[in-house]
């Protein structure tokens, strides 16, 4: 059996928890595990060790490999429904890498401002 698509997200921030319970990819790839990226998870040390920033984007592991940011979102697009009005927009933004990495760092700067008026601690602080 294949290992689950998992997806590591910051469970603080509204944006990221709103997007994982809006996207709809367990019709399309069956098992996957959500991972707070605050959680002492063992996938943590995995994307620590490989040098990703939880801070500047969600971390998607398949197959052993992991996809980062506009990547993540970009592989998350391309296994995500088309339906519902969410879906399909989040798969025209994101399913071209090239658009994912001119929309993707406004988001990241927008969650980072959001957090800091929450008065939300930065995951690797």
């Amino acid at each position: 059996m294949p290992d689950p698509v998992r997806i590591v997200y910051d469970g603080d921030c509204p944006f990221c928890s709103a997007y994982i319970r809006m996207v709809r990819l367990r019709d399309t790839v069956g098992d996957v595990e959500l991972v707070d990226a605050r959680s002492d998870h063992e996938v943590i040390d995995r994307i620590s060790t490989a040098g990703l920033d939880l801070d500047q984007g969600m971390v998607v592991e398949m197959s052993g490999q992991l996809h980062c940011g506009d990547a993540a979102m970009t592989s998350l697009a391309m296994m995500t429904t088309q339906s519902g009005a969410f879906n399909r927009i989040m798969r025209l933004m994101f399913s071209r890498p090239a658009i994912a990495r001119l929309v993707y760092p406004p988001l990241v700067a927008g969650r980072a401002l959001t957090l800091r008026l929450l008065g939300r601690r930065k995951i690797n602080h």
